[in-house]
């Protein structure tokens, strides 16, 4: 065993600083920690922190979401416990347990928040299912295997219109009781969600509530499927409410005044749920329910909303803000009024490509005469979500920060990698159902095999952070024997083609050199070509001798690097077809399943890699 070193960075205003523990083993192996110690003061479960904030501040807005007229409705602290007293009488009388618990099928809503507020307070498990599984699928296979394995006791629908195909695909694989949200018409064999607020009885809420523990289940989260089929992963109230206290400790910021959000981040996921509607709730903030998304669709409700309300923090995915940037740049008024009280932007989900980064950074710079603060998170549906944390000024993007308070990474070497795995009352206990998955799911010093990899900003200054080093299982090797790092080479790609390529699935696997799959940012193409009328049809864009030029730039600029043949792009294609929800190509989330698009596209990459290469192969070979 080597030494313990204490390492300590100064703090800024909004954060606490950075303190690094480092056990170093002699087989190469780390073991950090964070020198903030985790009191176990925290709470016992979700349920007090509503129960505080209505008690202290009845009036204060906690929840706010457009009606079908475009006005906002709100919801205060005080409002919603009476409604979760309400609806949890009503569950209390379901016969709900962990064995039958209670299943949301909707996007994020007042009552969407309610019923998941209500199970919590009385000990009921609820599950989120992505809309995806009920909305885009044909043969709802992925609902039906998450019904299996559940059996709910209570189906939640809102509007429950949308969703009578997915209630009939299911209808077979379950014995519960179907409620109809209140966006609703009047369906036969559902009850309407008005109907659960008729009666009301404190007092056994209260003792359901009081018979809660640290240990009991909150709530089921189903994992992305970004690696393997989709599992329910079990959420404890203390795995909640840890994360929630180290984040307190990280950030004091929080304490300043309560949190503003306009956050689209579905409660299907941790992030959206576990993360960001947990923390306004624990600090008596606001959210405003955004029901826009980044897809061209739907993006410009985002956009009328954030000229509306200004948030006090921003959260995100990568690809949300590679389609905000240009509108921030080009609308005045949306700029001003974004940042006008921001305090920072934060991303997770995947990693930031620098440009963007950087674009975001100069436009609030615009804005407000100073730059905004860039900061980010590591973790997983399994680690609530919060492992690491970047609660300083990094020095790139990419730092996904230190070890939380109470949690411990373990690096260990693999390959010429460092495998992370993690350990904390954040962890959960294990995979609904499935303890053999369960049991191949932790190492034999009880880390959580999480996948991924990590490795220092500086060795010799622990506290500048972590950087994301990809998924170790998506690493290939070239015919050469050379490892392809596939993290950091698709946003170093991304990075390379801006502003043509929106995401990269990188390719090459037992091959003599890498290629790149692109999906590209089609209004960002079209701006390259401004003699195309804006309608041009997609396959003329993206044929467009100034879209291919800018990709065969950006790919000679890697290759001129200098790094070898493992770190640029030999040949690339650009994808016409968007990446598909339906296919599990891209999750609801906005990130890209590198494995399910190579899978699905295999004829692409083998066209992609075969002798006769036509004009819509872009290659490297002789670009300058």
């Amino acid at each position: 065993m080597g030494k313990i070193d204490t390492l300590v960075a100064g703090a800024t205003r909004m954060f606490a600083a950075p303190h690094v523990l480092i056990e170093a083993r002699d087989d190469g192996t780390r073991i950090l920690r964070s020198g903030i110690p985790l009191a176990d003061n925290y709470a016992r479960c979700v349920g007090e922190w509503l129960e505080h904030w209505a008690r202290q501040e009845p009036e204060r807005l906690f929840l706010a979401q457009r009606d079908a007229a475009g006005a906002w409705v709100r919801l205060s602290y005080g409002e919603a416990r009476r409604r979760v007293l309400a609806i949890g009488t009503w569950l209390l009388g379901q016969n709900l347990s962990p064995e039958r618990p209670v299943v949301i099928l909707s996007d994020n809503s007042i009552e969407h928040a309610l019923l998941m507020f209500a199970a919590l307070h009385v000990g009921v498990p609820s599950c989120a299912i992505s809309a995806g599984n009920s909305l885009m699928s044909k043969d709802f296979g992925k609902l039906k295997d998450n019904i299996r394995l559940l059996s709910p006791g209570v189906i939640y629908a809102d509007p429950v219109e949308r969703f009578l195909p997915a209630l009939d695909a299911i209808r077979p694989l379950h014995s519960g009781v179907v409620l109809a949200g209140g966006a609703s018409g009047k369906i036969a064999g559902t009850i309407p969600f008005a109907e659960l607020e008729a009666t009301s009885n404190e007092a056994a809420v209260l003792s359901a509530f009081n018979r809660v523990t640290p240990d009991t289940i909150a709530k089921f989260l189903f994992t992305s499927g970004s690696v393997g089929t989709p599992k329910a992963v079990i959420n404890t109230q203390r795995m909640m409410c840890s994360n929630q206290k180290a984040k307190e400790l990280m950030w004091p910021v929080l304490a300043w005044e309560p949190p503003v959000l306009v956050d689209w981040l579905p409660w299907s996921h941790t992030f959206g749920s576990n993360h960001n509607l947990n923390m306004v709730l624990r600090w008596g903030g606001a959210l405003y329910i955004d029901e826009g998304k980044p897809t061209p669709a739907l993006l410009e409700k985002t956009v009328r909303n954030l000229k509306e309300v200004a948030p006090t923090m921003y959260f995100n995915v990568p690809r949300a803000y590679d389609m905000l940037v240009p509108l921030l740049r080009e609308d005045k008024e949306l700029r001003d009024n974004f940042f006008s009280r921001l305090k920072f932007i934060f991303y997770a989900g995947a990693a930031l490509p620098q440009h963007l980064w950087t674009s975001l950074q100069d436009l609030s710079l615009e804005a407000t005469g100073q730059k905004v603060l860039m900061v980010s998170s590591w973790g997983s549906t399994e680690t609530a979500p919060m492992a690491s944390d970047c609660h300083f000024e990094a020095v790139r993007s990419g730092v996904i920060g230190v070890p939380i308070p109470g949690t411990a990474l373990k690096l260990v070497p693999a390959a010429d990698k460092m495998e992370v795995r993690v350990k904390g009352p954040n962890v959960f206990p294990g995979y609904w159902r499935q303890p053999d998955v369960t049991a191949k799911s932790f190492d034999e010093e009880g880390y959580y095999l999480i996948g991924d990899a990590v490795e220092f900003v500086d060795v010799a200054r622990p506290t500048q952070g972590l950087v994301f080093d990809g998924r170790v299982g998506e690493d290939f090797k070239l015919l050469t024997g050379t490892w392809v790092h596939v993290g950091s080479l698709r946003v170093a790609g991304i990075d390379a083609l801006k502003p043509v390529a929106q995401d990269i699935v990188v390719t090459g696997h037992d091959r003599d050199e890498i290629g790149f799959l692109i999906f590209p940012n089609l209004p960002e193409c079209r701006t390259l070509c401004p003699n195309l009328p804006p309608d041009a049809p997609v396959e003329q864009l993206l044929s467009n001798p100034a879209v291919l030029s800018r990709v065969r730039q950006g790919m000679a600029m890697m290759k001129n690097l200098g790094g070898g043949s493992s770190t640029y792009p030999a040949r690339a294609l650009l994808l016409a077809e968007p990446p598909s929800v339906e296919a599990g190509e891209i999750t609801d989330k906005g990130y890209i399943n590198q494995r399910a698009v190579l899978n699905r596209r295999s004829d692409l990459v083998e066209y992609l890699y075969s002798d006769l290469i036509d004009k819509t192969v872009i290659t490297v070979h002789g670009a300058v």
